[in-house]
């Protein structure tokens, strides 16, 4: 999912870092400057990923950042507490690339599709 991910966002523009869980994702974030949208995936029962949104939240840089769970099973409570722990919003996994670019668009992050035929995977790190 992350790979099928990386590819939608590179595809419109957007430079994308990855990290495997979320010490490391506070690690690129800190070496990467400000970012303007983290997807997070959700493991139910999992404290860290609520962690991981309370702290992008009050890291002053990352304050305009949008945050947004990507989540299989979108359970009501679990989404109070991540949108309280500063998520904007969700996606339901597995989302399409429509989904997405419906999330971009509401937080005006909408990015542009390669038109000039360079290759998408080169704007990754």
């Amino acid at each position: 999912m992350r790979s099928v991910l990386r590819r939608i966002l590179c595809m419109r523009s957007f430079e994308v870092s990855e990290a495997d869980n979320g010490r490391q994702a506070c690690e690129v974030l800190h070496f990467a400057g400000a970012a303007d949208l983290v997807l997070v995936s959700w493991i139910p029962q999992d404290t860290g990923t609520l962690e991981l949104i309370a702290r992008l939240r009050r890291k002053t840089a990352q304050k305009a950042i949008v945050i947004l769970l990507a989540t299989a099973e979108p359970h009501r409570r679990d989404l109070e507490r991540a949108i309280r722990a500063g998520a904007n919003d969700y996606l339901t996994k597995p989302f399409t690339s429509m989904q997405i670019d419906q999330k971009l668009e509401r937080f005006g992050l909408a990015g542009q599709w390669h038109a000039d035929g360079d290759n998408p995977s080169s704007c990754c790190r």
